[in-house]
């Protein structure tokens, strides 16, 4: 499994991958059942995660106590609470695993030594935070100007998989719609 984070790794920096044994020695391997919690809301985050295997949930709870799910974190990707992370404040997202999963994560003191001390990591780590950041702001602005059959669309187009790996209710979650109006939508298309 370290081999799909060597490549994950070699894609983002090409040949410039000179120290990168010395990111891959940090890196410890986690299995996680389903519905495991990696981060609860209240906790400090300790750990960036990179998902090898499997599938993240990161969201919050709204003042019904009902699931709002920001993000849903799949294989080759990295996740992390990371306001938390770098602040050490008490995480306000939790992270579960919705299927059984294979992270690789990174202890907060080794990722700073990593950020300080190879280059090239600090080069991954801003590439990962300019395409969580970009990422998420086109998800709030498409979403905010989307109706509800527009946002499933969007789901069909640009994250397929998730149609046929996730439940209904964690999909409408992630829309940001109820699961009655996703089922209602989901059987006009």
């Amino acid at each position: 499994m370290i081999e799909i984070l060597r490549q994950h790794i070699i894609d983002r920096l090409g040949n410039d991958v000179e120290n990168i044994d010395d990111v891959l020695e940090r890196c410890k391997q986690v299995k996680v059942k389903r519905n495991d919690i990696i981060l609860r809301e209240g906790e400090t985050c300790s750990a960036v995660y990179f998902v090898a295997k499997g599938c993240l949930q990161v969201f919050v709870y709204n003042h019904d106590s009902a699931e709002i799910t920001r993000d849903i974190v799949t294989e080759n990707n990295w996740c992390s609470e990371l306001v938390s992370f770098s602040s050490q404040q008490p995480a306000t997202e939790n992270i579960r695993a919705i299927e059984p999963s294979v992270l690789f994560s990174i202890d907060r003191v080794s990722f700073q030594a990593l950020v300080e001390s190879v280059p090239q990591f600090d080069k991954v780590y801003k590439q990962i935070l300019e395409f969580s950041y970009v990422n998420s702001v086109y998800r709030i602005n498409s979403f905010l100007s989307m109706n509800a059959l527009e946002r499933i669309k969007w789901l069909m187009e640009y994250r397929p998989n998730l149609m046929t790996r996730l439940s209904s209710k964690l999909i409408a979650s992630y829309l940001g719609i109820s699961p009655e109006t996703f089922s209602r939508l989901k059987s006009k298309l």
